[in-house]
């Protein structure tokens, strides 16, 4: 298995959606590679497709309760988490 770095460097200069689809390849390869899942799954967030990427993130946990996706998945309920107060209260 390439290492989180490795398949960075392989992505360097590529859109997201090429980036998605060179690490869907490797995926298929390296299933448990759980670095690669949670790098797919932040291409997937920059996409705007949330629950890919969530899913990924999950995956990549499921492999490795410390990888960092569960950096990745705090982020994101933050992110989801938030609301603005002053927006319900004019």
């Amino acid at each position: 298995m390439k290492t989180a770095e490795e398949l960075r460097k392989e992505m360097k200069g590529m859109t997201p959606e090429q980036a998605v689809s060179h690490l869907s390849a490797y995926l298929k390869e390296n299933p448990g590679d759980d670095g690669a899942l949670t790098l797919r799954g932040l291409k997937y967030w920059s996409l705007g497709r949330r629950a890919d990427a969530i899913n990924d993130y999950l995956a990549a946990l499921e492999i490795n309760p410390e990888s960092k996706a569960k950096q990745a998945m705090q982020a994101t309920y933050d992110i989801l988490d938030y609301y603005n107060k002053d927006l319900y209260n004019p």
